[in-house]
């Protein structure tokens, strides 16, 4: 559908959209069913979709559908549009920049604003050692590169990824994964030299953290061996693999670990960074400092971009052409990126994800006092989970979360699932929704979960 097509009454996205609910058809309606029907016909049946709507405006915390529904959203694009759809500095930035120039690819002629984005990851990302960083198109691609580099700089090959993980898409990313169906599933052989250790789960192992810490140390000592190993890498906050916090204690043993044993410390911050869990980055909320961090998803506002930053020493290992590629830090996503990051340091929105975390924790945690069918309650800022068992067994319960996230959908509510066992609901609000709308939003899930 173009936009000259759309109903009169789908206004510009942005902020200016009015902030509510509204259901004037089921959903999908028949404006959106006629866009699954071309895709079913057009796109690969691996491309899938969440919500079956198509979508034509968003903003603030709704999203727009074409036959005019407007929907709540608390997966903000999976923790992209964390600054809000349609920002109007990014919006902007991006108008500003796209009438300058479109792409001269950095590696042939470099400008101003890929230096400039790495000049402010070098100063937001935790620890004041001297840094650097390199912009790529992807989270997957971001972590491809760590690796790389890690390897470089060690002149090692092993990596030690953990139980839960996600780490993308691609042959390497795959490997580090660990969920099999639907990321990995046929799609191997994997990359070699990966290797898995157990992470800190408190719901299911009623570990310490630093008896988690040691359980994964004495693994990867015993079945790699430090000296083989190039580095570890970890999500401090798990994202696909269920918003698993880890114990305290866990992230500073490993990281301790890894600085007496010369290994590279990894975090992947792709989706718990950018004010998502109400610090900058996440690995700041447990008192670590990476050699390496990982960046993408609201990085840019729902601009491909991606990075990897750290310590000026590793990032310097590669040789020249090492890294790059032909689209890495395109100038528009550059220019989103910098509007982006300003929003997040003069706008309040690291201050604003603690606010919503604790109407997610404190709706969520009431439900939970009543309904045993809600296992735990856990995240931080507005990177928030609730995990749906079994109550007389604890056992993982895929198929109530699965009708839970249905129901809501059906309801104009557009939350998403994610776990090893398919039974986690995530709540990740873009930080522009007001406090009414996201209330509106959680009674829907309540009244999901008591119909389920």
């Amino acid at each position: 559908m173009s936009v000259t097509d759309l109903p009169p009454t789908v206004p510009v996205g942005g902020p200016s959209l009015p902030q509510e609910r509204r259901l004037v058809s089921r959903i999908p309606g028949p404006r959106s069913e006629e866009l699954l029907a071309r895709k079913a016909a057009a796109v690969a049946a691996g491309v899938g979709h969440t919500v079956p709507i198509e979508a034509v405006a968003a903003g603030g915390g709704v999203v727009v559908d074409a036959d005019g529904n407007s929907l709540i959203d608390l997966g903000s694009g999976i923790a992209v549009t964390t600054v809000g759809n349609a920002h109007p500095a990014v919006v902007a930035a991006v108008q500003a920049q796209v009438a300058q120039f479109t792409h001269t690819c950095f590696m042939i002629s470099p400008y101003d604003a890929y230096v400039s984005v790495a000049e402010a990851l070098n100063r937001l990302t935790p620890g004041d050692h001297a840094k650097k960083s390199a912009l790529f198109n992807s989270g997957a691609e971001a972590v491809e590169n760590a690796v790389k580099i890690a390897r470089k700089y060690t002149g090692r090959s092993a990596v030690v990824a953990f139980d839960h993980a996600y780490h993308g898409r691609t042959n390497l990313t795959m490997a580090l994964t660990a969920k099999s169906m639907p990321y990995k599933s046929g799609f191997g052989p994997f990359a070699s030299e990966v290797y898995r250790a157990p992470v800190s789960y408190p719901f299911r192992d009623g570990l310490t953290g630093p008896e988690a810490a040691r359980r994964a140390i004495s693994l990867i000592e015993k079945q790699v061996g430090a000296d083989n190993l190039a580095a570890v890498i970890i999500e401090p906050i798990q994202g696909e693999g269920g918003f698993i916090v880890p114990a305290d204690g866990f992230l500073p043993a490993i990281v301790d670990w890894c600085r007496a044993n010369d290994v590279v410390f990894i975090a992947d911050e792709v989706q718990s960074g950018f004010g998502r869990t109400g610090a900058m980055f996440a690995s700041e909320l447990f008192g670590i400092v990476p050699d390496l961090v990982t960046t993408a998803k609201g990085i840019a506002a729902g601009l491909p971009l991606a990075a990897v930053t750290g310590r000026a020493e590793i990032m310097d290992a590669s040789h020249a052409g090492g890294l790059g590629g032909t689209y890495g830090g395109n100038p528009i996503a550059c220019a989103a990126a910098l509007a982006a990051i300003d929003a997040f340091e003069h706008e309040g929105f690291v201050d604003r994800a603690n606010d919503l975390g604790r109407i997610l924790v404190d709706r969520l945690t009431a439900l939970q006092s009543a309904d045993p069918r809600i296992g735990e309650v856990r995240g931080r800022g507005a990177m928030v989970a609730a995990e749906f068992v079994d109550p007389a067994t604890g056992e993982p319960d895929a198929a109530l979360t699965a009708a839970v996230a249905k129901a809501c959908i059906a309801e104009g509510v557009i939350v998403l699932t994610c776990g090893t066992y398919g039974n986690v609901i995530r709540f990740l609000p873009p930080l522009s929704i007001g406090d009414e709308l996201l209330h509106e939003g959680l009674d829907v899930v309540a009244a999901a979960l008591a119909a389920a």
